[in-house]
């Protein structure tokens, strides 16, 4: 046989063993998930947030090619980051009142191919003012994504698997926060920054032809759960909805029906949910200012979107700068840069993974309070870990430091997200959510200027300083050095915000039980009929 025959074989084979390897992976990953149907629900939903995270980091990456394109400095810059989530913020209170009333798959896909539009008109953009009013736009069409997806999540997945459920989808945020780093920044450098942001439109348009093809309409209030090992989503949801109409008839209990983990638990302890707090009315149909006077009444939400939005808001400042600093701070190349923000990216995916099934795990077992407790844990030990991590004089070992903290931080998300849920009714889900995001949304756009004027400040004290160096050091390397010491302060700083987050999260032990059962109380007051179909 000639050489060529022996490689074609090996060839053949390689790509073979290739795609047996990937269907096996792709088989443990729908038997962890729970079936193939829930394996596609949770796979769309994570794609969504990996294109929302995506074009938020890749304008950081592609910062460079810009300033030379556009003749723009970081003021600019920061501006480009800033200006989508702060219209995002404006607008998404009004698509979480639509979000509560009408079809929220179609209304998600559309937003996506507007989304990727916007991309795409960002790519042919011909100055500083065409591009930035792309971002206004982007940051319309991407208020959307956040309460829909919350809504959705609560409709398709029990509350004793929301953690784990969420860790999933959350991974596509941590995911697209790489991409957007790292392939986005890779192909600006290589071919264009606009050949980057055609880059992240081509799969938002395939992603909305998946969402409208192949995802149903869920009925609200839990008739629509997916259950495990189902296949084919259409029969699953059909015949979820049949057994909650029949259990519904039978008089069973709504909380009972819907399978809240959370409520089942209180009901166990005994506790008493606050009158004051239990909905009266059908809650789809409060106005917006009452739904957001009380969805701001819970006490236990109250601190999660103060908490949740420091924590954003450190993470935010943190990514922005975080190439700048370590590449200043450990006189480190671009590849070795690369390298350690895809390891801080593993450890948190494996964060939001652990912290999803163990607290679901510790709720089951009768810890009520673990959707509160975990998050506050992980926001003081990340405080603890990051301060190693950014005071190390050697990467190797401060990036162990920084890894921790990363899966740390990152490992709050998913029990913070399922404890929303747990202590809002179903009807205002959507709501709910549009009102945390708007406070996350002025975090992470307050958070990149604050970081760095502070670092500035703190350089432009350091660089004073610097001028007394020995004759002979090399200039850039005193500006590298001040910028890195500036930003080494800022971060350190900061981290204030993230110990507050924990401190907050940490209050809200004591309300969680008893705002759970006013939640419990609230949909008992509104049961799932067949009239409350989206």
């Amino acid at each position: 046989m000639t050489s060529r025959g022996v490689a074609g074989e090996l060839g053949d084979a390689t790509l073979r063993a290739t795609r047996w390897a990937g269907r096996v992976m792709r088989g443990h990953v729908v038997a962890a998930v729970g079936g193939p149907a829930r394996a596609r629900v949770i796979t769309l939903f994570a794609c969504v947030l990996a294109l929302n995270s995506a074009d938020t980091s890749t304008i950081g990456a592609v910062a460079p090619q810009l300033e030379q394109a556009m003749h723009i400095g970081n003021a600019r810059i920061g501006l480009l980051s800033s200006v989508a989530l702060l219209v995002g913020a404006i607008f998404v209170l009004p698509f979480g009142i639509l979000v509560d009333r009408a079809k929220r798959v179609p209304m998600l896909s559309v937003s996506i191919a507007l989304w990727s539009v916007a991309s795409l008109a960002s790519a042919f953009a011909g100055s500083y003012s065409t591009l930035l009013l792309t971002r206004l736009l982007m940051g319309a069409v991407t208020a959307t994504a956040g309460p829909a997806i919350a809504s959705l999540t609560g409709d398709y997945f029990p509350s004793r698997e929301r953690g784990r459920i969420y860790a999933y989808i959350l991974g596509g945020e941590i995911a697209g926060t790489a991409i957007g780093f790292t392939i986005s920044g890779t192909v600006a450098s290589l071919i264009s920054w606009r050949a980057a942001f055609v880059l992240l439109a081509i799969p938002g348009f395939w992603l909305s032809r998946a969402l409208w093809r192949t995802l149903p309409e869920p009925r609200r209030g839990g008739q629509s759960r997916l259950a495990a090992g189902v296949a084919d989503l259409h029969t699953a949801l059909a015949e979820a909805e049949d057994q909650a109409a029949w259990a519904w008839q039978q008089g069973a209990d709504s909380g009972e029906h819907a399978e809240e983990l959370a409520h089942e638990a209180v009901r166990r302890r005994g506790v008493e949910p606050d009158p004051r707090r239990v909905l009266r009315v059908d809650a789809g149909r409060m106005g917006i200012a009452d739904a957001v006077r009380y969805i701001l009444s819970i006490p236990t939400n109250m601190l999660l979107i103060i908490s949740s939005a420091l924590g954003y808001f450190f993470f935010s400042g943190l990514l922005t700068f975080l190439v700048v600093f370590v590449r200043g701070h450990y006189h480190v190349s671009q590849a070795t840069t690369m390298l350690a923000i895809l390891l801080l990216v593993i450890g948190a995916v494996i964060g939001t993974l652990v912290s999803g099934r163990l607290t679901d795990l510790m709720v089951a077992r009768g810890f009520l309070e673990a959707r509160v407790w975990v998050p506050a844990v992980c926001y003081l030990a990340a405080t603890a870990l990051f301060i190693p991590g950014i005071l190390g004089s050697h990467l190797t070992p401060a990036l162990w430091f920084d890894i921790a903290g990363a899966a740390l931080l990152s490992a709050a998300n998913p029990p913070l997200d399922a404890a929303r849920l747990d202590i809002v009714p179903a009807g205002l889900w959507g709501r709910a959510e549009s009102t945390r995001t708007v406070v996350r949304s002025l975090a992470q756009a307050l958070a990149p200027v604050l970081f760095g004027l502070l670092a500035d400040a703190i350089a432009g004290i350091s660089g004073i300083f610097s001028q007394q160096a020995p004759i002979g050091t090399h200039p850039q390397h005193v500006i590298s050095s001040s910028s890195a010491t500036g930003l080494e302060f800022s971060f350190l700083i900061m981290l204030v915000t993230l110990g507050a987050a924990g401190s907050f999260m940490a209050r809200a032990r004591h309300t969680y039980a008893g705002d759970v059962a006013a939640a419990a109380a609230s949909q008992a007051t509104a049961p799932p009929g067949p009239g409350r179909a989206a």
